[in-house]
C-alpha cells in the first residue's frame, strides 16, 4: 500500500470537486477512493446546504465530517448529525435581508433545511438552482418579515443574481455589513453572507484538530472567493484552472480545471510520499 504524505486533503464541492455537468469526474473518484484506502482524510467542505450535500459525499463513500454553509454547520456523514450548528441571530439575519431588498435584488434565506427564497417559482435561474442543490426552496415576500414573525435561525442569507451585478452588491455588503459578518462569492451569480468567524478556512482548522492532523500536513482546493480562507490556512493551497483570479493569486500552486480532474491531480501530487 501507498505511503500517505499529507494526511489531509480538503476540497470545496462545485466548480473543484465536481465537473460542469454536476458529475464527479471517474478518475476523481478513483483517486479518493486510494488516498482513503492507504489511510488518507479526503473531506469536502462547501458552501451548499447540509440537506444538499450529504446525499452527494455518501454517494462517494465518504465517512467522517462534511463541512456546509462554509463552515456554519459540521455533520456526521454517516448518522447526519450535526456536530457543530452555528448561525446568524434572527435579528441579523432580517437586517441582511432587508438591505438585500432594498438593492432591488433577490433574496435566498437557508435556515437549517429549508431554502426561502422571493425568487418567482417560474424563474428559470431558480428552476436550475434547485435541480442542482436538490432542494425545492419555499417561497416567500418579503423574507425580512418572514425571519422576525417566526424568528427564524439561519446559517446564510445570499442572493442569486447575475454576473454583470456580482461585483457591485459584494462590495456594497462588504462596506455596509463586513466588519460584522463574513461576505463572499461562492459562484459567480452568488454573493453570500455568513457569521462571522464560520469560514472554510476555520472549518479547515477544525477538521485538522478533530483528526489529529497538523496544519503543515494539510491540503485544501478551491476554485471561489468562498475559498480563499481555507486555500490561505492549508499548507498548501490549490486554485483549479477555473478558479476566480483572485483565489488564483493568493493560492500557492494552479491546478487543472474540475472539469479535467484537477482533485485527482492533487490527490496524486500531495497525497502520496
Amino acid at each position: 500500500m501507498r505511503k500517505i504524505n499529507y494526511g489531509l486533503i480538503v476540497s470545496d464541492f462545485d466548480g473543484t470537486l465536481i465537473d460542469d455537468n454536476q458529475r464527479v469526474p471517474q478518475k476523481v473518484k478513483k483517486a479518493i477512493e486510494e488516498y482513503v484506502a492507504a489511510g488518507g482524510i479526503f473531506a469536502v467542505c462547501t458552501g451548499r446546504m447540509t440537506a444538499s450535500i450529504l446525499p452527494r459525499v455518501r454517494s462517494l463513500g465518504l465517512k467522517g465530517l462534511v463541512i456546509a454553509y462554509q463552515g456554519t454547520q459540521i455533520s456526521d456523514i454517516e448518522s447526519g448529525e450535526l456536530i457543530k450548528d452555528g448561525g446568524f441571530l434572527w435579528e441579523e439575519a432580517a437586517e441582511i435581508c432587508e438591505l438585500i431588498e432594498g438593492t432591488g435584488q433577490f433574496v435566498n434565506a437557508y435556515c437549517g433545511d429549508t431554502l426561502f427564497t422571493d425568487i418567482p417559482k417560474d424563474n428559470i435561474y431558480l428552476r436550475q438552482y434547485e435541480r442542482i442543490v436538490g432542494i425545492d426552496a419555499v417561497s416567500v415576500k418579503p423574507i425580512s418579515e418572514h425571519i422576525r414573525k417566526n424568528k427564524l435561525k439561519c446559517q446564510k442569507i445570499a442572493s442569486l443574481i447575475s454576473p454583470e451585478d456580482r461585483d457591485w452588491l459584494y462590495r456594497f455588503l462588504k462596506e455596509k455589513v463586513g466588519e460584522r459578518f463574513d461576505v463572499t462569492c461562492s459562484a459567480k451569480v452568488l454573493v453570500e453572507v455568513s457569521p462571522l468567524g464560520d469560514t472554510k478556512g476555520e472549518a479547515l482548522k477544525y477538521l485538522a484538530a478533530h483528526y489529529n492532523i497538523p496544519m503543515s500536513k494539510t491540503v485544501a482546493i478551491g476554485d471561489n472567493l468562498n475559498d480563499l480562507s481555507m486555500v490561505e490556512a492549508a499548507a498548501v493551497g490549490v486554485a483549479t484552472g477555473n478558479a476566480d483570479e483572485e483565489l488564483k493569486r493568493s493560492a500557492d500552486l494552479v491546478s487543472v480545471t474540475n472539469n479535467e480532474g484537477a482533485v485527482a491531480e492533487i490527490i496524486e501530487k500531495y497525497g502520496f510520499a
